[in-house]
């Protein structure tokens, strides 16, 4: 009877009672817990299993290029990065206000990882995640008008609880790419947090991406409430190169 239950659960996709139930029989630990006591133990193996699972989906669905988490980051490397600034972008009460946070500096400075860190984070915290270099932006937004689903992917990129666009500026901005970031920004402004990465110092992107009038909408709604990173110093990667 107890291999059916066990199947059954599993049917069931109840994989976290399931898993602890075949433990526990296996193990002989039925008899240490009072019925009210094991239910309890199952609903909180239950829950942490979907938890898990839900996390996994999350950062898979981000789309993120690097392997990177906040307790991997190099706090000993000179770029003046501020260690009690980056902790307190990772408690998230910039998600809860809805600002913005933009890094800049010179290419292999870190910006990206960075970026990706507190979006690894947000996904541990259940927080909806997407990332986009800009030229992934680019081809997507081109691809999803020709198939005609770009009222969908739109509203799924709004709604996100947090969006990272990386590269910013590096690529030139056609009139369907802004068009993009203008009905984005737009209406995640006030309402959502967007992450931005930049080789580009922020004072150089009002003709990067043209059209003073899209461009001074988009500058005025992301750059106003942003916490705005400069990261300092040589490329870690041509360090890394160089001491190898």
């Amino acid at each position: 009877m107890e291999h059916q239950t066990i199947s059954k659960l599993t049917q069931m996709n109840i994989k976290g009672m399931s898993q602890t139930y075949h433990d526990d029989l296996a193990t002989g630990q039925l008899t240490a817990y009072t019925t009210a006591e094991y239910l309890a133990k199952l609903t909180d193996a239950e829950w942490e299993s979907r938890q898990n699972r839900k996390i996994t989906n999350l950062k898979r669905a981000a789309n993120f290029r690097q392997k990177a988490h906040p307790l991997n980051i190099d706090y000993t490397i000179d770029r003046k990065l501020d260690k009690g600034v980056m902790q307190r972008l990772l408690g998230f009460n910039f998600l809860q206000q809805s600002e913005n946070i933009i890094f800049t500096g010179l290419t292999g400075t870190g910006k990206s990882y960075l970026a990706q860190a507190i979006g690894v984070s947000a996904c541990e915290r259940a927080y909806r995640t997407m990332y986009y270099p800009m030229s992934l932006l680019t081809d997507t937004v081109n691809a999803v008008k020709i198939q005609g689903n770009y009222p969908k992917w739109l509203k799924k990129i709004q709604r996100a609880d947090l969006l990272i666009l990386d590269d910013f500026g590096l690529t030139s901005f056609d009139g369907s790419t802004r068009k993009a970031l203008i009905d984005i920004i737009d209406y995640r402004y006030s309402k959502h947090s967007i992450i931005i990465v930049s080789q580009i110092p922020v004072n150089k992107w009002h003709p990067l991406i043209g059209e003073d009038t899209i461009a001074d909408a988009i500058l005025d709604r992301i750059v106003h409430n942003a916490h705005r990173i400069e990261l300092k110093g040589e490329s870690m990667r041509r360090k890394r190169k160089i001491n190898s």
